[in-house]
């Protein structure tokens, strides 16, 4: 509430929705509209990965010029310019690196709990980022996970790491 009255008062003054930064003093503009954000992204070119999650299969790709894996897939090689791109099977399981719960949700997350998002070295050499599944207090970085393909609230498929018990 008082965020709200400061910035009434900074309309009053300065003709303008903005906040003094605590730090630096500067002026801050504090956009007032809520967004509702839809978006197409083609994926065309990676239908591959998407087959694959149906199948149980974590799928990414690797430039046959270079060898440079590429998770998530892409269609062409940066570094070498080129769509020459193989799809391999990633492996399953691998070592956590390190964890994060995430409390302040985005509002296209707003409807879930709090959740952890986790990144894992997998066993072929590949990071991955991914929900984690579980309790975060009884996890930590170098413990070993596993990837299960799994289905979100919304019904649609996804990834995720699931802790190794021992």
């Amino acid at each position: 509430m008082e965020f709200e009255k400061a910035i009434e008062k900074n309309i009053e003054e300065f003709g303008f929705p903005v906040i003094i930064d605590e730090k630096s003093g500067a002026l801050q503009w504090v956009d007032l509209r809520e967004m509702n954000i839809r978006y197409l992204v083609s994926i065309e070119n990676i239908m591959p990965f998407f087959e694959g999650l149906r199948e149980g299969k974590l799928l990414a790709t690797r430039c046959r010029d270079c060898g440079e894996i590429f998770f998530p897939p892409q269609k062409d090689c940066p570094t070498c310019k080129d769509s020459n791109m193989e799809w391999i099977e990633l492996a399953k399981e691998g070592v956590l690196e390190t964890l994060t719960v995430v409390f302040v949700r985005p509002p296209s997350f707003s409807n879930y709990d709090p959740y952890t998002v986790a990144i894992a070295k997998l066993d072929d050499g590949v990071r991955i980022t991914a929900w984690l599944k579980g309790d975060p207090k009884k996890v930590k970085p170098g413990q070993r996970v596993k990837v299960e393909i799994s289905k979100r609230k919304e019904g649609y498929l996804m990834y995720e790491l699931i802790p190794i018990e021992g």
